[in-house]
């Protein structure tokens, strides 16, 4: 096998890929939370980048929702095996039948993410994202995590994953 340099060709078509942003957090959540999430998905997609998420419930459709009413795509890589399992706001689904195992293929997909509250799933997608070297926005934590940039709005949060993401 014969491995070659990649071809400018080929690295403008690296920059030239939308950015991929993950929202992650729990699949049941309060209307706070719901809402604050909704409002990062839609300005994730009203700025061009697609949505990825665990495409559930909760923060997930929650994402979701904001993104298609910005028109957006939305990816959701899902625990089981089931075309039915994902919220009706997925466009693509990623049936990873891996169960929590999962979140280590969400952060690894995304160019930064923003974790919107949160349980101990959004904890690992969390460390697994740091550990990976990806820029991690807290929205609503209930945690203080080194490594991960603190947003007060779901406007800040959105900007900054996006300025993170773009500058990899």
């Amino acid at each position: 096998m014969i491995i070659s340099k990649p071809s400018s060709n080929n690295q403008q078509k690296v920059m030239d890929m939308k950015l991929q942003i993950g929202i992650i957090g729990a699949g049941t959540c309060n209307e706070d939370l719901k809402q604050k999430a909704e409002e990062v998905g839609y300005e994730i997609a009203k700025n061009g980048a697609f949505l990825i998420c665990g495409g559930l419930g909760g923060v997930m459709e929650a994402s979701a929702r904001g993104a298609k009413k910005a028109g957006g795509i939305t990816v959701g890589i899902v625990p089981g095996d089931s075309r039915q399992s994902p919220n009706p706001y997925i466009d693509i689904a990623i049936l990873s039948n891996m169960g929590h195992a999962r979140n280590a293929i969400i952060a690894q997909s995304c160019d930064a993410l923003v974790a919107v509250g949160g349980g101990y799933g959004t904890l690992s997608e969390i460390a697994h994202s740091l550990k990976m070297g990806k820029t991690v926005v807290i929205l609503d934590s209930k945690w203080d995590i080194e490594g991960t940039v603190k947003a007060c709005s779901p406007e800040e949060a959105a900007e900054l994953a996006l300025n993170a993401a773009g500058q990899r």
